[in-house]
């Protein structure tokens, strides 16, 4: 597995990492010694950045995390969460709260120090709380020694620039803008460099989108964006390739991105993705893909709220 280096912080990502929001059964009912077993399968194939947060499972996915890491070495894996974002439609991104999500965290997962901890989908809240308010105590909680770095997650990408040219961030995670489909997070990456910031990515498959499986009945894509993600697939299918380890291997691409986070509770797919991300992609097949993909290149959709989003794509 190849480790890049996140920003300024030191520390070296696995060009793959290991999402546990699977383990919270957000996309599916899942069995507990699966679950278990995903998180040991993805340490042994190098995938030793784990990112997970309060929000999924309800609590669900640290707390199995708690059981899946009892007795491997601390310094084995790096461990990532968030805080703000509690369910559906609760948010809390109050001084407070901060404090007591660590907190929790922490004693779910059963560690002494998260490695990086995430203000979670803040395009949901006014902003200028997490740059006034709570951005400055999750840094009171990283001088207390209880994390080490601290940034931002969430979809639209101006959230991004609105952060950071108001407050320092060590490191920030985007979901579904570096894909097959999207790149729009690859044009902002020459100005997050000449920031510091340490730069994550994730969800190489669009929730399903870039895959053969069926999607989530949540999925906000339109019929034309489907459309070309199913002729993507079956022309992919007709090479003898799964669209699915193109997208990975897109996804992962970019050298001043340091990891893709992905997460299954499946211990195969979890070793077939590392052997995936190991393989070198396949150029003539990326083009078609990319051709075959193009009306709908960028298409995204809203999230939050309407001052904190990008301005809408359509397909051509």
């Amino acid at each position: 597995m190849e480790f890049r280096a996140l920003g300024r912080t030191g520390l070296k990502l696995p060009v793959v990492s290991f999402g546990a929001s699977s383990l919270g059964q957000e996309f599916r009912a899942i069995e507990l010694d699966d679950a278990l077993r995903s998180v040991r399968t993805a340490l042994e194939v190098g995938m030793t950045f784990i990112d997970t947060s309060p929000f999924y499972g309800r609590g669900m996915s640290e707390v199995l995390l708690g059981f899946a890491l009892r007795g491997v070495p601390r310094e084995k894996y790096l461990l990532g969460t968030k805080l703000g974002r509690y369910d559906l439609a609760h948010f809390d991104f109050s001084a407070k709260r901060v404090a007591e999500s660590v907190d929790v965290s922490l004693k779910r997962m059963g560690v002494e120090h998260l490695d990086i901890c995430l203000c979670h989908d803040i395009e949901f809240v006014d902003m200028a709380q997490i740059v006034e308010e709570t951005l400055p105590a999750l840094r009171k909680v990283q001088q207390q020694g209880k994390v080490r770095f601290v940034g931002i997650s969430g979809y639209p990408m101006r959230i991004f620039k609105y952060v950071l040219e108001r407050a320092p961030l060590d490191v920030i995670l985007s979901y579904n803008h570096y894909t097959l489909q999207n790149s729009m997070y690859g044009d902002l990456v020459p100005w997050l460099k000449s920031k510091g910031v340490g730069i994550m990515n994730a969800a190489p498959f669009s929730a399903r989108l870039l895959t053969e499986a069926a999607l989530p009945p949540w999925h906000k894509a339109t019929p034309e964006v489907r459309a070309a993600c199913r002729k993507a697939a079956g022309h992919c299918r007709s090479k003898g390739v799964d669209l699915a380890q193109l997208a990975l291997q897109f996804s992962c691409s970019n050298p001043d991105i340091s990891t893709c986070i992905t997460g299954s509770a499946n211990p195969e797919r979890i070793r077939e993705w590392a052997t995936w991300a190991e393989s070198p992609i396949d150029q003539r097949l990326l083009a078609e893909v990319q051709a075959i993909l193009k009306p709908i290149h960028n298409w995204h959709y809203s999230e939050g709220r309407p001052e904190n989003n990008d301005a809408p794509e359509t397909p051509r």
